[in-house]
Order: C-alpha cells, then structure tokens, then sequence
C-alpha cells in the first residue's frame, strides 16, 4: 500500500484532499500541517518521510496572501520556493514522488489564448515569482514531479472569494467588482479530484494546468455567486483594475488551457459554474 503525505492539509486543497481520502482507502495516508511538520525545516522533512517510508508527497502547502507577500519577501520564498526544494529532496530520497501545487500567477497575464504548459513563465508579483523558483526547485531535486497549476480557488473551508462575496452580498447594498481581469474559478474539491486520478493511474512526471472549464471576469463571478446564493438585495457595480489598486499586481488574463492534463489522465473537468452551484449548496447546508 502507498503511503501519501499532504502538506499543507488544514488548507482548502488539503481539506478536500482528506474528504477524498475516504474514497480511495488503496493509500495510507498522513495529513499534516505546520503544527506536525513544519515544512521550512529541511531535517523535519527528512526525517518525517524516511520514519514513515513516504512514497508521494502532495504539497498543499504554500504563501497565498498575494499583497502581504510584496512585503514578508523572505517568509514567502521559504515557504513557496525552499521548502518545495526539501520535500523534492526527501522524495527523491526514496525515488518516490512529488505533486508540486502552483499557480497561474506564473504568467504576467498578458495573452489572450489560455496558457499552455511549455509557455514561457513571466511572474510580475513575489508571489508569482516564488511559486514558479519552487516549481523549478521540485524539478531540479526529484525528476518524478507533477507540478500542477490552478488558479482562482475556492471551497467550503477557509476563507476565499466565494465566501467573502457571500458575506458582503449580505452585509452590503452596493459592491464593486474587477470585471477586466479574466480566469475560471477552480473548486478545491475538484484539483482534489485530478490529484487523486493522477495518484491512481501513476503520475507521469512534468507540468500541468488544471481550473475549471469556462472563463469569466471577477464581476462575472460574483454575480454568479450572488444568484446561486439567492442574494438579491446588493447591486454589483464593475469596476477597472485601476479603480481597485493592490500592493501586488494581478495577470489580465490568466486562462490555463488543460489539454495536456486531459490526455494524459482522462481527467472530465466539470464546468466553473456547475462546480460553484455545488459548492454554494454544501455552504447552504
């Protein structure tokens, strides 16, 4: 049996990863945060994975507060870039595997087709730029990689866009939303999904994009999640991203095209906004 360590699993993606879990009972797993292993401490890492003989490592963990990293530069790179080089090294360390999460922050966001995996990176954000130095790091250290980049995600845990909207639908009369930057939403649960299909069938190193089908605009978004969530009562104004400034900057367009992520697993990628309905209903529950 294939024992699995999630990083990272108090988070959204890690969340799900546990509910999954329940599902696919041909793995042993270990679900860990930084209160049982802090990622950062390259020894801790090594250790944890040789005492309990770690085949994959999927790495949920990361620096998501995209503004507040233009200033904690140092804490973001440790935790985005360093420690995805140390659980590479562990992996490796028993020639197993390493699933590297990543972003669509890798791309300046200036095209506007979807983005393939062998287009070539270009952060504009700390963020951006970490992720992507962590992705080139779990490459270099264990060659049995995935790195999959997402974009735009939500659940039912944590705090994130979904939520947030909701709260201020119900707080607010008036709201207004970038409607000039474009992406798909991605549900926690379904990354979760690919990631265990990708487990199963056996991981074919490399990079991979994975978000939800469709594209929209945050405005889009939002007025999607206050129909669903049978909000009524507050107007949604569009705004220009120079209307809403942010210490860090955010890509135009960040649409990732899935095809390679498609072929190779057999992956079906539900619809962004079939994927919404569903989450908003288990938040109603």
């Amino acid at each position: 049996m294939k024992k699995i360590l999630v990083t990272g699993a108090n988070g959204q993606l890690g969340n799900e990863m546990r509910l999954l879990a329940e599902e696919h009972k041909n793995f042993e797993y270990f679900f860990t945060d930084v209160a049982e292993l802090d990622i950062c401490d390259e020894q801790a890492v090594m250790d944890f994975v040789s005492t309990h003989q770690i085949d994959v490592i999927v790495n949920c963990a990361a620096y998501t507060a995209v503004d507040k990293a233009e200033d904690n530069v140092e804490l973001c790179d440790k935790l985005n870039h360093v420690a995805p080089g140390y659980l590479a090294k562990a992996a490796q360390s028993r020639n197993g595997w390493l699933v590297q999460v990543s972003t669509d922050y890798v791309f300046d966001g200036t095209a506007h087709i979807p983005y393939k995996e062998e287009d070539i990176p270009c952060p504009n954000s700390v963020y951006g730029s970490t992720k992507l130095a962590g992705e080139q790091e779990a490459l270099k250290q264990c060659p049995n990689t995935m790195v999959i980049r997402t974009a735009w995600l939500y659940s039912t845990f944590g705090n994130n866009f979904v939520k947030t909207m909701i709260r201020l639908g119900q707080e607010k009369e008036t709201l207004g939303v970038i409607f000039d930057q474009i992406g798909t939403p991605t549900y926690a649960r379904d990354l979760a999904q690919a990631i265990f299909v990708a487990l199963e069938k056996g991981i074919v190193p490399g990079i991979y994009h994975f978000s939800n089908e469709g594209v929209c605009s945050w405005y889009d978004f939002t007025k999607a999640i206050h129909r669903l969530a049978g909000i009524t009562t507050c107007h949604v104004s569009p705004l220009h991203t120079e209307d809403y400034p942010t210490k860090a900057c955010r890509p135009h367009y960040s649409v990732l095209d899935k095809t390679k992520l498609k072929k190779t697993y057999g992956v079906e990628v539900p619809y962004w906004m079939d994927s919404l309905a569903e989450c908003i209903e288990k938040l109603k529950q």
